[in-house]
């Protein structure tokens, strides 16, 4: 008889750690939510698994855990139990303020007293060898062995926990790196070495050198994570192998995430992108844009013709203004992502009044711990707090009653803001959602108008505890007419991790005409890529029937500072045109007379994780009893819309038959997440979806 097993996804978010699985003998989908533990994120992963577990008797096989995490840039943006380890740069002589100059890009450039970001290494930590080679690899200065001696004697007296190493030109040829390395290995044989022409083999020496570094200060802390979390997971008896999202929405096997961890920086924001490109699949749609709106952040993507957007390069621990990057203000990362734009917006947004006394929303947040002045733990209105005063959320409770909450705590946190304006409870607590939404709309924005795209075309996925809550308004303010709530929404990104292709990438750097490029050449080089991928996907138990390799170029027209990426054709002339038209569906003009450049080839290859056979999904049979039950005791509730209290219809949803229809105003509650049918909406139930459109 075949053991029964599970697949689990892991999603650590900045107020509750998520986990979703499915059942292999049956197809059920089992979800759970338990509160995070912010500086010893791990525990509550362990914890949120073992209460999962104990549903079971005899607890069944865990065949795979999948995992996302912002421990990354949570260390890079300084919190607290996450301090970065003392790291050096070993880089070419006459170059150790690579690091420290950057670029001319300043994040606030009509402030006279901008600071950039503090260098991960400090001036003393960066030591220099003596060589140099020219952009095509060729030797100019041979590696001076007495320097690397000496560099090697200052390490030894340094206790330092990892070492970047990133020299002139390495991308063309990495022979002098690996002698570096080779050489800082022996002298320090415990400390963790990153290797420029391994981790970003591409020019421009800026970024080259700030992805290396940002890899070698993370390397420490993310494998202590990922060492504290596996071993938690043998105690519990599991032995499964533990993948973790990279940034681009690929998954990794832990040990390869080790060697690469700046990979991760972006994890946690990447499940609900890609679940969200798997649900286009099932509903047809052709555009969607995810909105994805947690207890802390409000992340939006456009997802075309099913695939995420994915950016190459984006800056770490860096700063925003109304969900746009601010140039200059983080670490640059060359690593692929899927491109997000993010703002300070969650259910635990705090709400403050400022010095001219007007009301304000955000970007501080109450977090897991204390969390909103409903927990328990704070006096501070918060953006749940205000939901809960306009009759939104269960006044009994959260996750199905059973996170307790008090409607008493929120309206007296909301009470001290509506005192200052001198505004009723609820007129306040209906302007801290106002707010909260004109925010959460500029970043839907960001991802469609000002990429070219208009919102009107796009059906808006609503997920996270807080998305479908906030959904209505949203749409309306884009003139979206169709709104998607999946199954699970506040446990959508954690699904996700379910969906997501193990992924591998590798680049070559080029900088050749295109009519120079030896296409021979260039395809020996991805035929031995694949081959090396193909391998390594093999070793993290790939299924190799669905292996699938993309071959790419970047390129531009010479003198151009930035690069597009197009499909890869062995023929030049093709190369060429595909690029013209890349280039005038982007920027609205091609040139015949510009040289077209190639800067890099780039190769991704993706797999699905073998696996045994599973059963089309289901939702959890306990689940639906239990809400139907939920149903049964609450009819109505009283809710705040238009200066008054109205009495409001309250379905649970695994109740709602499918195809039945909701009029507004309605709340349809879920354990995971409430849905919000403003007015002038109508909800209707298809299968496992809840779809919104304007009445008729």
């Amino acid at each position: 008889m075949e053991r029964r097993s599970l697949r689990v996804g892991i999603d650590v978010g900045g107020t509750f750690t998520d986990v979703v699985a499915v059942e292999s003998w049956s197809g059920a989908t089992i979800v759970r939510k338990v509160a995070s533990t912010p500086r010893e994120p791990h525990r509550a992963a362990i914890r949120a698994l073992a209460e999962l577990r104990a549903r079971y008797e005899p607890a069944p096989l865990i065949e795979f855990v999948a995992h996302s995490t912002t421990i990354a840039t949570n260390a890079l943006l300084g919190q607290l139990g996450l301090e970065l380890p003392r790291v050096a740069l070993v880089t070419t002589e006459g170059f150790r303020d690579v690091i420290e100059i950057g670029r001319q890009n300043r994040s606030e450039v009509y402030n006279l007293l901008v600071e950039r970001p503090r260098p991960l290494v400090t001036r003393e930590d960066r030591l220099t060898v003596r060589e140099r080679l020219d952009y095509h690899g060729e030797i100019l200065v041979p590696l001076d062995r007495a320097s690397l001696r000496r560099v090697c004697e200052q390490l030894q007296a340094r206790p330092v926990a990892a070492v970047a190493i990133c020299l002139l030109h390495s991308y063309a040829n990495a022979a002098h790196e690996r002698i570096v390395a080779e050489a800082v290995a022996s002298a320090l044989p415990d400390v963790r070495i990153t290797l420029s022409s391994e981790i970003d083999p591409e020019y421009r020496e800026y970024e080259r050198c700030s992805t290396t570094v940002v890899n070698a200060v993370l390397a420490p802390i993310v494998e202590t994570y990922l060492e504290r979390l596996s071993a938690g997971l043998r105690e519990d008896g599991i032995e499964s192998q533990l993948y973790v999202m990279r940034s681009d929405g690929g998954m990794s096997a832990a040990p390869q995430i080790l060697m690469r961890p700046a990979a991760i920086i972006e994890s946690g924001p990447a499940g609900g992108a890609i679940a969200t490109a798997a649900l286009e699949r099932t509903i047809g749609a052709q555009r969607l844009i995810s909105f994805d709106m947690g207890g802390t952040t409000a992340k939006a993507g456009a997802i075309v013709d099913g695939v995420a957007q994915v950016a190459s390069e984006f800056e770490a621990a860096g700063r925003t203004h109304s969900g746009r990057a601010l140039k200059g203000s983080g670490y640059p990362v060359r690593f692929p992502f899927v491109d997000l734009a993010e703002v300070s917006a969650g259910g635990g947004t705090i709400a403050w009044i400022d010095d001219g006394g007007g009301l304000r929303v955000g970007p501080i947040s109450a977090g897991a711990d204390p969390g909103p002045a409903c927990y328990g733990k704070s006096q501070r209105a918060t953006v749940t707090d205000a939901n809960l005063v306009l009759g939104r959320l269960n006044p009994r409770g959260l996750l199905g009653g059973g996170f307790p909450i008090s409607v008493e705590r929120a309206r007296a946190a909301v009470a001290t803001i509506a005192d200052e304006l001198q505004m009723g409870v609820e007129e306040t607590a209906a302007g801290i959602v106002t707010l909260i939404d004109d925010a959460m709309a500029k970043v839907l924005r960001i991802v469609t108008i000002e990429r070219g795209l208009d919102p009107r075309d796009f059906s808006l996925v609503a997920f996270g505890g807080g998305g479908p809550l906030h959904a209505c308004a949203l749409a309306e303010e884009l003139g979206i007419g169709k709104i998607v709530v999946p199954p699970h929404p506040g446990l959508f990104s954690a699904g996700g991790l379910l969906q997501a292709p193990l992924a591998i990438n590798e680049l070559r750097t080029i900088l050749r005409d295109v009519d120079e490029v030896d296409g021979e050449a260039i395809d020996r080089d991805f035929r031995a890529g694949e081959a090396r991928a193909r391998a390594t996907l093999l070793e993290q138990n790939a299924d190799e029937a669905t292996i699938v390799f993309r071959r790419e170029y970047d390129a531009r027209y010479r003198g151009q500072s930035f690069e597009l990426t197009i499909p890869y054709d062995s023929r030049p002339n093709v190369v060429a045109e595909r690029f013209h038209q890349a280039h005038r569906a982007r920027y609205g003009y091609k040139t015949r007379d510009a040289v077209v450049e190639l800067v890099n080839a780039r190769l991704t290859a993706t797999a699905k994780v073998g696996s045994a056979q599973r059963h089309p999904e289901r939702n959890d049979p306990e689940r639906a009893q239990r809400e139907e039950g939920e149903r049964s005791r609450r009819i109505a509730r009283d809710l705040w819309l238009d200066g008054a209290f109205v009495e409001a219809p309250v379905y649970a949803r695994d109740a709602l038959a499918n195809g039945e229809r909701v009029n507004a105003p309605a709340i349809v509650e879920a354990y995971d997440s409430t849905t919000y049918v403003a007015a002038g909406w109508q909800l209707e139930r298809q299968h496992e979806l809840l779809l919104m459109e304007p009445a008729r």
